[in-house]
This record gives C-alpha cells, sequence and structure tokens, in this order.
C-alpha cells in the first residue's frame, strides 16, 4: 500500500519537475531559415511566426500550433499509459 503512495508521490515529482522544464522552454525561441522561409519557434514547441518571402501568415501559424498541440496530447497520453504501466498503475 505505501509503495503505491511512494510511486505517486515520484509521479507527482517528475510532474513538477517537466513543468519547470516545460517553463524554461518557453523563454528560448529558435530562428530557422530555409528557401525563402522563416520559422521562429520557441524550445516548446510552440510557432510564433512564419515568413515565407518576407511575408508573414498567421493562418499558418495557427494551423500548425494546432497540430503540434493534437500531436502532444497524443504522446502525452502515450507517456501516461506508460508510466501507469511501469508504476502498476494503469487500468
Amino acid at each position: 500500500m505505501f509503495d503505491k503512495f511512494k510511486q505517486i508521490g515520484e509521479l507527482t515529482k517528475l510532474r513538477s519537475q517537466a513543468k519547470t522544464i516545460q517553463k524554461s522552454l518557453k523563454g528560448k525561441e529558435i530562428i530557422y531559415e530555409e528557401a525563402g522561409i522563416e520559422v521562429k519557434i520557441t524550445a516548446d514547441q510552440e510557432i510564433r511566426e512564419v515568413k515565407i518571402h518576407g511575408e508573414g501568415n498567421r493562418v499558418l501559424v495557427n494551423v500548425l500550433n494546432k497540430a503540434i498541440k493534437k500531436s502532444q496530447k497524443v504522446a502525452a497520453k502515450s507517456m501516461q499509459s506508460l508510466a501507469g504501466d511501469l508504476f502498476g498503475l494503469g487500468g
């Protein structure tokens, strides 16, 4: 019984560490340019700007961010399932 509480405590600690890392990544911005396309993206995978031959495209930024968020949710769900299996918390 106490092992379960210890495992839950470890998961909580890991979640807290992950949130701290995510916050630090949000402040780091990467600019990548190739073939007349420039992308500004944060290290936590949020696209800030897309320029194609110098012109910004807000619609493209929004669509790409939605796609990234959806992929992150799928990855998070998989990680939760894996963590549940590893710690014996899975259903």
